[in-house]
């Protein structure tokens, strides 16, 4: 049988690997959450919105007979890699994961780990800062307990209601994005902390990097745990792991 690959979308790492299957002649479908109103253009088809669970997830991999699962999701979509490793168990489908490498403290950076959104939002009870919430407007409301500070709010769709601080600027803006953008962004609007997801890879990275050269702290939200799957780093490798995963092709 031929592969038929589904590819659990929305990060670079995806897009990447989507154009590096269309290209090996490789047919699939490139899924997005629908977190973003206009996911970037794929090379394969594609579908936006939720599965309805592992069960769901499992009765569409039967359905469209998905002969492999690459999860590309962003390292803190949990529940979907969750649902992935239990649908892809009770439907028998191989599963990898296309992972980046999570951040590491660099010298001069100056870190503050918590372990998720809600820790993060409790270390705001502080004096006021200018803070830039780089953490995506799916969360922004777990910060309202904090209206002292003035949030600087960098998102990939305008919000379609006004975010709820007192003090707020909007920046609409998709990355990938340069250190010196960011060192521009960050001193030209007196920013004194910034709040990130480690979502690791390059194209989020550059507000890190400004901030240690700006002598900034940062509240570095850890990943959240995934069940036990295996991971993989770059194209390549995945198509190589689904070269020896049963197909009759070979690829």
């Amino acid at each position: 049988m031929a592969a038929k690959l589904l590819i659990l979308g929305g990060t670079t790492e995806a897009t990447d690997f989507a154009a590096t299957a269309a290209e090996a002649g490789l047919t699939g479908i490139v899924s997005f959450a629908g977190r973003v109103a206009r996911p970037k253009r794929q090379p394969l088809p594609q579908r936006v919105g939720g599965f309805g669970g592992a069960e769901g997830l499992a009765a569409y991999l039967r359905a469209e007979k998905i002969t492999h699962v690459i999860d590309a999701t962003h390292p803190f979509a949990a529940q979907m890699s969750h649902n992935a490793v239990a649908a892809c168990t009770r439907a028998q489908v191989p599963l990898v994961a296309l992972t980046r490498p999570a951040w590491q403290a660099q010298p001069g950076d100056t870190w503050h780990h918590v372990p998720s959104i809600a820790a993060a939002a409790a270390a705001l009870a502080r004096p006021a800062q200018t803070v830039l919430l780089a953490i995506g407007r799916i969360h922004l409301a777990a910060f309202t307990g904090h209206p002292q500070h003035s949030y600087v709010l960098r998102l990939v769709d305008a919000p379609d209601t006004p975010p709820p601080f007192p003090q707020h600027e909007v920046i609409v803006a998709r990355g990938p994005f340069t250190k010196d953008s960011d060192l521009a962004l960050m001193r030209s609007r007196g920013v004194s902390l910034v709040v990130s997801k480690n979502s690791g890879g390059k194209g989020a990275y550059a507000k890190i990097a400004a901030a240690r050269e700006m002598g900034l702290p940062v509240i570095m939200i850890d990943r959240p745990a995934i069940p036990d799957r295996q991971e993989l780093g770059d194209s390549a490798a995945v198509l190589a792991w689904i070269a020896h995963s049963g197909t009759e092709r070979g690829v």
